[in-house]
Formats: C-alpha cells, structure tokens, sequence
C-alpha cells in the first residue's frame, strides 16, 4: 500500500484512472483492521491495489470530498468520486466491492 504525502495526493486522485484511496488515522482501531483487509487483499491480488491517505495530514481533502469518518475507501477517477465505502464487513466482502474496480 502506498502512503500518500501531502504534495502527491491530488495528482494521484485526479489521475484518469480508477484510484482506491484508504483514508485512515493513525490512531483509529478500526482503521488497523480495515488496513490488515486491504492488505490481504493486496496479497491476494499479487500486486499493489490501494494507496493510503492519513486523514489527519489532509484536512483540505477530507472536506472537498466530504469524508464522513474514518476509515474511509474512497474510489475515485479524475477527481470525481465513485464510491466512499465506510463499512469494511469483511475480507469477502470488501472483495466484492473492489472487484469491479481492480483489474
């Protein structure tokens, strides 16, 4: 999982393809768990799927794409939100959700 800095965080959510954005703190329990799902998705894949943007360092964000909470999976495409996903059920399901963005 790539972790975004400040200066590249924009580019890479206004990029002309799909973007899988983790959106954590790194303070939030659930937040772990939520990257430990991604993360064995990542392995599942064999490849890297998400990056990861702490909400804390990018309060501009978080209010431009009306982040409610955290943890957040925000789905993007030239800046233009697809899907934010808040409820991270399970592996299978977050499988289920990611796969008609993951090629």
């Amino acid at each position: 999982m790539q972790e975004l800095v400040p200066n590249e965080t924009v580019e890479m959510i206004r990029a002309d393809r799909i973007t899988l954005t983790f959106v954590q703190s790194p303070f939030c329990g659930t937040c772990h768990l939520a990257k430990k799902m991604l993360s064995t998705l990542e392995a599942l894949y064999e490849k890297d799927i998400f990056q990861e943007m702490n909400a804390s360092l990018h309060s501009s964000l978080m209010e431009h794409f009306k982040i409610k909470s955290v943890p957040c999976l925000l789905v993007t495409r030239e800046g233009k939100v697809i899907e934010k996903i808040y409820a991270f059920h399970s592996v299978p399901f977050m499988r289920d959700k990611i796969s008609n963005y993951v090629e």
